[in-house]
């Protein structure tokens, strides 16, 4: 089968596609073909080894896993012998451990209680699109930020694939939700449902005097002492993601103890992606409406290379997508 493979470091340059042994699933897993996977910051992180510290899952100087690709949706073509959710012919999706992706290929295995049926009203690159990105608006919103019907909710970065989950997330919690984005994006973070939007690029949302119960920043480029200041008194902010090592150095060390100190409270979080009851959540916000995924742009699995560097820009609008049936695509 055709697989991507890296073995070192480096730029998307690192990329390349080629064949490798088809797999077959162990007892508890689901041999998927996968139709469509889809690219997050946790590849290129993977992929060039940054921070340093990213290595420690994957190897120090070369990639102990030579594949990326957490997300999957596709069809179940094989199951192993102790496998009692799935059989053979079902749609699915799903995500993989960050230390054991492989999505970007033509197959791929799975252990079943990483995976729910896709929901018939997606298509598969709208169901790729959804789980590590979505698991980790619902973990963020729910789990750290403990967000409750009626709070006043900001997302930075609300036109990222995190993003544009979280703004519709907070929504199906009755929150209040603020979008903050670029003027491109504003009609987009709109049309998703926040109630209120802020062009970064003409006003800073942490000097405008208005207050927040919960700050979900999915970029972390709000230092500590901003985010202090934009919280209520017991606002929470709940940091998914930082644009630098220093940064987020600096939310491990001080973030508990700023938050000790007073009733406001910040951390960096990370989303745990093989988690199928959450799935299982997100799949019935899909079936209702009360999420839909927002896709900018789709790549052939040749073309993953570009798909990552393109996401790397920061400029995507909601997801990026491998698509396996090459139709109508770069």
């Amino acid at each position: 089968m055709k697989a991507i493979v890296y073995t070192q470091y480096g730029s998307p340059d690192v990329l390349h596609l080629e064949d490798v042994e088809k797999p077959g699933p162990d007892e508890n897993e689901v041999l998927i073909k996968v139709h469509a996977a889809s690219v997050n910051p946790a590849d290129w992180h993977t992929m060039r080894g940054t921070p340093f510290l990213a290595r420690l899952a994957n190897g120090l100087f070369k990639p102990q896993n030579p594949r990326l690709g957490a997300d999957v949706a596709g069809r179940v073509e094989a199951v192993g012998r102790n496998v009692t959710q799935f059989q053979a012919g079902q749609d699915v999706f799903g995500c993989l451990p960050l230390n054991a992706m492989g999505c970007f290929a033509e197959y791929v295995t799975v252990n079943e209680v990483q995976l729910a049926l896709k929901p018939a009203m997606l298509t598969f690159e709208q169901a790729a699109a959804v789980p590590l990105a979505a698991l980790t608006a619902l973990q963020g919103l729910r789990d750290h930020g403990k967000i409750q019907p009626g709070q006043k909710v900001l997302v930075n970065g609300a036109s990222g694939g995190v993003g544009t989950f979280a703004v519709q997330i907070a929504k199906s919690f009755g929150a209040q939700v603020t979008g903050v984005c670029s003027t491109r994006n504003l009609e987009l973070v709109r049309a998703i449902g926040a109630d209120l939007v802020v062009d970064y690029t003409k006003e800073d949302f942490t000097q405008n005097e208005q207050a927040y119960d919960l700050i979900f920043d999915t970029i972390g480029n709000i230092s500590i002492d901003d985010a202090m200041r934009a919280l209520n008194s017991n606002g929470i902010c709940v940091v998914a993601g930082f644009t630098t090592l220093p940064h987020a150095l600096e939310l491990m060390i001080m973030g508990p103890r700023v938050s000790k100190k007073g009733s406001k409270k910040i951390g960096l979080m990370s989303a745990v992606p093989e988690n199928q009851k959450d799935l299982l959540t997100l799949k019935a916000l899909l079936e209702t409406g009360k999420i839909v995924p927002v896709i900018d742009q789709c790549y052939r699995l040749s073309k993953t290379g570009e798909a990552v560097r393109y996401l790397e820009t920061g400029r995507a609008r909601g997801k990026v997508v491998i698509n396996m049936e090459q139709k109508n695509i770069k």
